[in-house]
């Protein structure tokens, strides 16, 4: 057993964030001045999505961490109606959504690292995508809590 679970506890936060999950989008590139610059532009959802994220982590309770953590990020998208017949889901529609499970990672971990601190302290990351009824993105951070020390510790 590794060191860390025998001196410590793990907690886990969990929120839910409620719509699509976005994914973080490559950067843009322009030069000012002979210098070059990269950026997302303002009005890309990336931001938006972000901020919820952000709210809902602190509304969780989820404090800036200095030990590492581990994150679980399960990101369902509603299907569109043409993948769907009256009979169910069409044969030909795609079995999993359109992005790729690190842009939504990005998106996340870049959201709560106002939050939690930078995401270099998390030590493992795990990411699902799926279809669903309702669009949501659910994130658990699992933190470490230090064992009291002492006799009575428990």
């Amino acid at each position: 057993m590794p060191a860390w679970r025998r001196s410590a506890r793990l907690i886990a936060l969990t929120f839910t964030v409620s719509g699509d999950p976005v994914p973080q989008p490559r950067p843009r590139v322009s030069t000012r001045g002979g210098f070059a610059r990269a950026y997302v532009p303002a009005k890309h959802p990336v931001h938006a999505y972000r901020q919820k994220i952000a709210i809902e982590a602190i509304r969780a309770g989820l404090k800036p961490q200095h030990e590492p953590v581990e994150v679980f990020i399960e990101a369902t998208f509603k299907r569109p109606k043409s993948h769907l017949t009256k009979k169910g889901v069409k044969a030909t529609a795609p079995k999993l959504p359109r992005p790729d499970v690190d842009n939504i990672a990005k998106a996340v971990l870049d959201s709560l690292q106002d939050v939690m601190g930078d995401d270099t302290n998390v030590r493992r990351l795990t990411v699902e995508k799926s279809f669903g009824n309702d669009a949501l993105t659910i994130v658990s951070v699992k933190c470490e809590t230090p064992r009291k020390q002492g006799r009575n510790a428990r």
